[in-house]
């Protein structure tokens, strides 16, 4: 390897450097705007109309980086409620190709268009009828001739100093394909529980949680009637360990609540000999079983408290702590 090779660059020269990549890749991304604003727009609708009408899975495929982005698509694809997966064209010139059904539709990408590598699936799906959509910046190549519809890629600088590793191309490249996940999720109302159905593992699955599923509830949740003692709220306190005690109205419905902080700030007067009418904070922060759990953390954090009452039409139903929402690893 040459001394130049193996030369570190000041600090200031590798920022410039980054700075400038981000800057060619951004000019990129602007480029494939506007050809969604015009005559990409077109062949966007169609592809979205042909994919979200199918009865079959989307298939992506690519080799190279072409390939690498594939997968990631594919992936975003499935967890967004496009059932798709990745093909990789070597393996379906060795029998993959028997994956592909022809309710299916085929999403083949290149750069160029020219990727020998596609031959065989491009050739099955012109065979079986099978819808092909290619993703590629060669509008004249042999994968544009042969697709149904053509997502073709505004040419654009690659930020590799030589021009010769896809950088913007492959960004472009990615992100097409997620403009395309985004605009079926919302043609087909996928909702962030539709979400968590696919994501139930990790911070995502834990934040998608609902509030119903890690309450606390019957004896647990801490309760006392209008009008009672301080003297009897405390004990309920520390009885259930939650830092605060409910206030019940005499149709059932919470009027209140009494919590470690309303306490601190009542010790200079005779605590004891007060009501908890008296004390309590007269309009709590509540929330229902169907609050996901990731909208309840929001509450705690921006209310600086510790736990909320889950009520149902005014009644308390459940109590959450912030140790709860930790639990569950929603952040």
């Amino acid at each position: 390897m040459s001394e130049r090779a193996h030369k570190i660059e000041p600090a200031e020269t590798a920022i410039a450097s980054a700075l400038n990549t981000l800057s060619i890749e951004s000019k990129g991304l602007q480029a494939l705007a506007e050809a969604l604003s015009n005559s990409l727009g077109g062949p966007f609708r169609k592809a979205l109309d042909v994919i979200g009408n199918i009865s079959g899975r989307v298939i992506v495929t690519g080799v190279g980086k072409s390939g690498h982005i594939g997968s990631k698509i594919a992936a975003t694809l499935a967890s967004t409620g496009t059932p798709a997966f990745f093909v990789h064209p070597a393996e379906a010139n060795h029998g993959d190709l028997g994956m592909i059904a022809r309710d299916d539709v085929i999403i083949a990408m290149s750069w160029s268009g020219e990727s020998r590598e596609l031959g065989g699936i491009v050739r099955y799906s012109r065979r079986f009828e099978i819808p092909l959509v290619a993703m590629t910046a060669g509008g004249e190549s042999t994968l544009a001739r042969e697709a149904d519809i053509v997502l073709l890629l505004p040419k654009a600088e690659e930020a590799c100093p030589h021009g010769l590793a896809p950088t913007t191309s492959t960004l472009m490249q990615l992100a097409l394909g997620d403009a395309l996940a985004v605009a079926l999720l919302e043609m087909r109302g996928f909702s962030a529980l539709d979400f968590r159905d696919f994501h139930p593992g990790g911070q995502l699955g834990a934040s998608l949680t609902k509030v119903g599923e890690v309450m606390h509830t019957g004896d647990r949740v801490p309760l006392i009637r209008a009008g009672a003692s301080m003297r009897d709220a405390i004990m309920r306190i520390s009885e259930k360990g939650f830092g605060c005690v409910g206030v019940l109205a005499e149709d059932g419905r919470l009027c209140g609540i009494v919590t470690d902080g309303d306490l601190r700030r009542h010790i200079d007067a005779d605590l004891l000999a007060m009501t908890v009418d008296q004390v309590m904070t007269a309009t709590p922060k509540t929330i229902g079983k169907e609050t996901l759990v990731a909208s309840a953390l929001t509450i705690v954090n921006a209310s600086a408290i510790t736990a909320l009452m889950v009520v149902e039409n005014g009644v308390p139903v459940g109590i959450v702590h912030l140790h709860d929402l930790l639990r569950v690893g929603a952040a």
